[in-house]
């Protein structure tokens, strides 16, 4: 199994004809990954990589019964984008856009969560389950099927960890990359229980950063899960208040610190690695996983 998407998604994009957009459906395309149609405005009619393009979100999901939506417009458009998706039905979308106006984004979320859409991002380098659908910037041809779920803020971190638990001959069930911006729609929590609850998925690595609270708001979760957890913190060597990569990633107490949130992690049950390359054998020590060929 997976969560939140899986074979069954139907996928659009918002903002197919721009570059980003089209390099999206290319792949996907390519990959099978689920994208039935996209949305550019003034667009319709048009076809990148195959699939038909519309209006509006109404016309493409009236046309495609499309569930799943990646939003890759300017960072301006993003909250009507948001917006759009929500009033269409789309169950799920995911902010791919980085730098919305963090008002916009506020707005945003409260919209979606008003209208029963679950909402990840922005600046999320999406979400995939490899070999059933999709919605990431994560290069199938790195991603194996598997038993460990991963939850992240880093795109880039996130792409580390696939690629050394495969050199350890382990997959993954679903990835979900929650986003840097400081404010997103989807945090810890709700990811945490589907894995919990997934059949297929055996252990769980968590991935977080300096600043803001998600990791420690995922706490009181975490110490009820039946399957383990393997963290990590990235930012040991972060100064104060200085932005490091992600506009979320800065340290405003220290609460917020590696550290801190390492150590409140560690108390929670969770097995947390100092180092990334840490990482993939914790989770080979903790779960039975079912393997896949090792990647040479």
């Amino acid at each position: 199994m997976a969560i939140l998407v899986d074979a069954s998604s139907r996928i659009l994009i918002q903002g197919i004809t721009g570059a980003t957009g089209r390099s999206f459906a290319g792949r996907m395309v390519e990959n099978r990954s689920g994208l039935v149609g996209g949305v550019t405005p003034g667009r319709g009619g048009q076809v990148v990589a195959g699939v038909p393009v519309f209006d509006t979100v109404d016309e493409a999901v009236a046309r495609t019964a499309a569930t799943h939506s990646l939003i890759v417009v300017p960072p301006a458009g993003v909250l009507d984008a948001v917006m759009e998706a929500a009033d269409a039905g789309i169950r799920l979308a995911v902010v791919y856009t980085e730098g919305a106006p963090v008002w916009d984004t506020l707005r945003a979320r409260a919209y979606a969560h008003s209208r029963g859409m679950m909402l990840c991002g922005p600046n999320s380098a999406g979400i995939a389950s490899p070999g059933k659908a999709n919605l990431s910037d994560l290069n199938d041809a790195n991603l194996a099927p598997g038993s460990i779920g991963i939850v992240s803020r880093s795109g880039t971190l996130t792409y580390e960890v696939i690629l050394e638990l495969r050199r350890r001959g382990l997959g993954t069930s679903t990835v979900v990359c929650l986003g840097g911006d400081p404010i997103v729609g989807l945090h810890y929590g709700p990811v945490l229980e589907g894995f919990d609850a997934d059949p297929e998925t055996e252990a769980v690595v968590l991935i977080g950063e300096i600043g803001g609270g998600m990791e420690t708001d995922a706490v009181p979760l975490i110490r009820r899960m039946r399957k383990p957890v393997v963290g990590y913190i990235a930012g040991w060597s972060a100064p104060p208040a200085k932005k490091m990569g992600h506009a979320g990633a800065i340290v405003q107490d220290r609460t917020e610190s590696a550290e801190a949130k390492t150590g409140v992690l560690t108390e929670a049950g969770v097995r947390t690695a100092r180092l990334l390359l840490d990482v993939a054998p914790m989770v080979e020590d903790v779960a039975g996983a079912r393997r896949r060929p090792v990647l040479p």
